[in-house]
């Protein structure tokens, strides 16, 4: 919680608009109200995962275009291939990234 309210500072004033949520079902509701143009998305999430978010995003007309970074601690094969399987636009390990890092990412992600 603490490493989002820091990332979402830090995008904000980097000029993004940026909406939190702390568990994977409200993401999901604050995706199909929004629209956003990228989703930075977390593996390990409560109520619903990351995986789980992935697969009702794909799932819907209005969100399955939208660019999905997903940005974890879990670094094993199997969840990067079954991440880019569901056409992430990039999986990060959070620990191998430095904020200004993943801003960088985000804006790549959204060709600016």
């Amino acid at each position: 919680m603490v490493l989002q309210k820091s990332m979402m500072d830090f995008l904000s004033e980097e000029g993004f608009e940026v909406f939190g949520a702390l568990d994977g079902e409200a993401g999901l509701q604050l995706a199909k109200k929004e629209k956003p143009d990228l989703i930075l998305l977390d593996i390990v999430l409560p109520i619903k995962d990351g995986f789980e978010v992935l697969t009702e995003l794909k799932q819907s007309d209005d969100l399955k275009n939208i660019p999905v970074i997903l940005l974890t601690n879990l670094d094993s094969m199997e969840n990067v291939q079954r991440a880019f399987e569901f056409g992430v636009s990039t999986y990060l390990v959070k620990a191998n990234y430095k904020l200004e890092d993943i801003s960088k990412k985000v804006q790549e992600a959204l060709k600016m």
